[in-house]
């Protein structure tokens, strides 16, 4: 690896650090309702304003032993776990596309479908500011890849409109936070994609829900945030649905 390379890679995680920092800022305030363009940061705790030395991602959290400086209150180690994960993933759509205008969309999809995962946990909501976000990266990747327009539509109206069929025979089975994220991802990444998105996110979520009943961790009537697993399911289906797809086909002959 050539040492232009390697600057690329570590110019993408530090900036990719950076965003999911701030993304750290957006799953705080948006369900709270408070701005995420005004106002600088704070302490959850004491609320004290934070100055640039206690916003370094990660290196902040190190040297502080992940204390605040002025209340000295626990810092969530969830906080720097999300500022790495977002330059692993900075770093995973250059590896992936390389030079290109696909590099930049698709980590903008990835921080904002981690935005939603947090907050979905965290709520059992999904803000529609984050699924309208969605919506405009889908409608720019009109413009950065090909993608036939049927399978696009296709991808945004089968498992959408698949979910508010099952809410008609069970009420609720899928909330409407979920339903309306499937209609951007799913004109993003066309019907192949977005099937295997869907098929992982079922699949994973399924084990999981078992895994709850089996652990008495949670009761049959119990409703489960499906966001996360969709948001997870459908990143990996963008990045390698078509492999998936072709190599599943493949084990049955197909």
């Amino acid at each position: 690896m050539d040492s232009v390379l390697i600057f690329c890679y570590l110019y993408c995680f530090v900036f990719g650090c950076c965003i999911a920092s701030f993304m750290n800022v957006v799953v705080y305030r948006l369900p709270r309702g408070i701005s995420i363009a005004k106002g600088r940061s704070f302490c959850g705790s004491c609320h004290h304003m934070l100055h640039a030395i206690d916003l370094i991602p990660i290196l902040s959290y190190v040297f502080l032993k992940g204390r605040c400086r002025y209340c000295h209150a626990k810092i969530s180690i969830r906080h720097p776990l999300i500022e790495l994960v977002g330059g692993l993933l900075a770093m995973l759509s250059f590896a992936h596309y390389g030079f290109s205008l696909m590099t930049p969309l698709v980590f903008s999809l990835a921080m904002v479908l981690m935005a939603i995962t947090l907050i979905d946990i965290d709520t059992m909501t999904i803000p529609d500011q984050l699924n309208i976000a969605v919506g405009v990266i889908a409608i720019i990747s009109l413009f950065v890849y090909s993608m036939p327009l049927a399978s696009r539509i296709l991808g945004a109206v089968v498992y959408s409109g698949g979910m508010i069929a099952i809410n008609f025979l069970k009420e609720e089975s899928f909330g409407g936070g979920d339903i309306k994220l499937c209609i951007p991802l799913g004109f993003m990444l066309g019907i192949v994609n977005m099937t295997v998105g869907m098929f992982l996110a079922i699949l994973v979520a399924g084990i999981y829900a078992i895994i709850l009943l089996l652990t008495h961790n949670t009761k049959l009537q119990s409703h489960m945030a499906f966001g996360p697993f969709i948001c997870g399911g459908c990143l990996i289906g963008l990045l390698y649905g078509g492999q998936l797809a072709t190599s599943y086909l493949r084990l049955f002959g197909l």
